[in-house]
């Protein structure tokens, strides 16, 4: 079975738990729901975002004073890579104290990691013992997977009074390698050997066991841990995720609304709780977290959010809309809210103020979801030219971000039955991205519909050399070769190697028993288009189903399934055409 379906598709929200910054409490970071934004995001500055160089009296060269009076300038006129070039360079200069924190400050600010490892290294020259450029410099090592320099670096830090955050360390190897973070565990295991009895190292331990993958370990490395200080509260959040992991959800539940009424100040493991409550379905429940964290931490925006979606799920729009709208005048997360606020509105039937919403998302994971519905609603207002024209006009803005502007606009064209336009601009966008999975797979559907069944073969088979374990292109190779051919063998060849990758998929199990029925097995075909019917009873299955019932001699089971699928798409054409062929018109009446 294959369908002309939208092609955009948009992810899902992990259930994830990273290190604390501390031993007694709250990691001070934003967790809550929903989405993060993207890594590449671009980080705007505010000037108040770069503190005043603490330099003292210091007396310096006419070079490095031009150069820090270049970098104001250009922070003033928001040139921050200008600003960051000229600190860095008069840092190395001066070897100031106070400029080189400055340069910290705005690399640090602009996620300048090349920066900060040079700084970090002049830092130390100037003061060896500097708590902040140890941080630094462990962070930027272990960025370089240089894993043993940077743990080198949290012993000196330990060594020198500080707190070495041997646990925030730890938290950063979910973004290693598993070789990286297994040699990581195996430096925790030693370093635990020469510092015995660290809670901290412990604790990174089992947080590392997690990442790894190895929860059972973690939670034994954890027992000793609250045995000896029962209200270790990092390690009672871990203890809830782990426990989670394992399956023992109830458990975990239980554990954190006993701990969130324990350590109310705990953002952690409040969301946390919030966060699994939502994976376990009980939205009141978790409308209810997050409402006390908001209350409890009103300046966290990321929990006004998660409050504003949660009671939207609910059904409480009214919560929703006051709380997303609050965001917005706070200048948080304005991307998000104002696609929320764009689907309220949307729902209510107010196509106008749900494009107004939508058209003010302007980055982040809502982006393209955002402009795909204004799309439509202007579609359906009969403006199709005007969104088109918008769509365009931005890919030519966003060469970067052309694949997916082109793939929206075929998307538009696809849902609003515009096929002919459709295969046009899917013509013309693979020939800037001839090995786009999602525009071949878009065309060869449009060319199959049209007819040249030897072009859409040819479109599916370059898919499957690009990506030989797609099931929905393998699938819709096969039904093609079904309806269209003889080739019945090599068909349920394709099918079969789709089923076998997605074996629940009801589109795949009605194509299997689709070809079975076309090469006599009957019986054999109708158990996989009864499963297939039962999991997604629409139109084309419903046919299927009742054809092989006809032939099957059960001709009242047949009617039933016609006569059902009928009811609720009265002009299907598939249907009454099968209806039709078999003479069975008369009987459903």
């Amino acid at each position: 079975m294959q369908k002309l379906a939208s092609l955009l598709v948009t992810g899902v929200i992990g259930l994830t738990l990273t290190g604390c910054a501390g031993l007694n409490g709250d990691s001070g970071t934003d967790q809550s729901l929903p989405d993060q934004a993207p890594a590449d995001q671009i980080v705007v500055l505010e000037e108040t975002d770069i503190p005043e160089p603490e330099t003292g009296n210091a007396e310096f060269e006419p070079e490095t004073l031009y150069l820090l009076l270049a970098a104001e300038i250009a922070a003033q006129r928001g040139r921050y890579d200008i600003t960051l070039v000229n600190y860095v360079e008069a840092a190395k200069r001066s070897l100031d104290k106070g400029v080189t924190e400055r340069a910290m400050r705005v690399a640090q600010s602009l996620n300048a990691d090349n920066a900060q490892r040079q700084l970090a290294t002049l830092w130390l020259d100037i003061d060896p013992d500097s708590l902040e450029a140890h941080r630094v410099a462990a962070i930027q090592e272990v960025k370089q997977n240089n894993l043993e320099a940077a743990l080198e670096h949290m012993e000196r830090i330990m060594a020198l009074g500080g707190d070495a955050d041997f646990d925030s360390l730890a938290a950063m190897a979910s973004n290693l390698p598993p070789s990286d973070q297994q040699e990581l565990l195996e430096l925790y295991r030693a370093l635990e050997e020469r510092h015995p009895d660290n809670p901290e190292i412990e604790y990174s331990i089992a947080l590392l066991l997690k990442i790894t993958g190895a929860f059972e370990a973690a939670l034994e490395q954890l027992q000793p841990l609250l045995e000896e200080d029962p209200e270790f509260q990092p390690a009672l959040v871990l203890k809830a995720d782990l426990l989670y992991q394992l399956g023992e959800k109830d458990e975990a539940l239980t554990h954190l609304l006993r701990n969130t009424r324990r350590y109310p100040d705990n953002r952690q493991m409040g969301t946390l709780y919030g966060r699994m409550l939502i994976s376990e379905g009980e939205l009141q429940a978790a409308q209810d977290e997050f409402a006390r964290l908001v209350k409890r931490f009103p300046d966290v925006p990321g929990l006004q959010l998660s409050h504003a979606l949660v009671a939207l799920e609910n059904g409480e729009t009214e919560v929703a809309k006051e709380g997303l709208s609050r965001l917005i005048e706070q200048g948080h997360h304005t991307s998000e809210a104002h696609y929320y606020l764009g689907r309220i509105a949307d729902e209510a039937g107010d196509a106008e103020t749900a494009i107004d919403y939508y058209e003010q998302v302007l980055e982040g994971s809502h982006f393209f979801p955002a402009l795909a519905r204004a799309s439509a609603l202007k579609a359906e207002q009969g403006r199709l030219e005007e969104a088109r024209s918008q769509i365009q006009s931005l890919r030519m803005k966003n060469p970067d971000r052309a694949e997916n502007f082109w793939l929206l606009e075929i998307n538009l064209l696809l849902d609003t039955g515009n096929n002919e336009d459709a295969l046009a601009v899917a013509n013309q966008a693979l020939e800037a991205y001839p090995d786009n999975v999602r525009m071949l797979y878009a065309r060869a559907m449009l060319l199959d519909n049209k007819g040249d069944f030897e072009a859409a073969e040819q479109d599916l088979r370059r898919i499957i050399e690009l990506q030989p374990d797609n099931a929905v292109a393998l699938n819709a190779l096969g039904y093609i070769l079904t309806t269209r051919t003889e080739r019945l063998d090599e068909a349920q060849d394709y099918i079969e190697r789709a089923l076998s990758l997605d074996p629940d998929n009801p589109a795949i199990l009605d194509s299997m028993g689709w070809v079975l029925f076309q090469k006599g097995q009957v019986q054999e075909a109708l158990t996989y288009l009864m499963e297939a019917y039962e999991a997604f009873p629409d139109p084309e299955v419903a046919a299927h189903l009742g054809e092989a019932l006809w032939a099957d001699g059960q001709e009242e089971q047949a009617r039933i399934v016609w006569r059902r699928a009928l009811e609720a798409y009265p002009d299907d054409t598939l249907i009454i055409e099968t209806i039709e062929r078999l003479g069975a018109e008369a009987d459903l009446d």
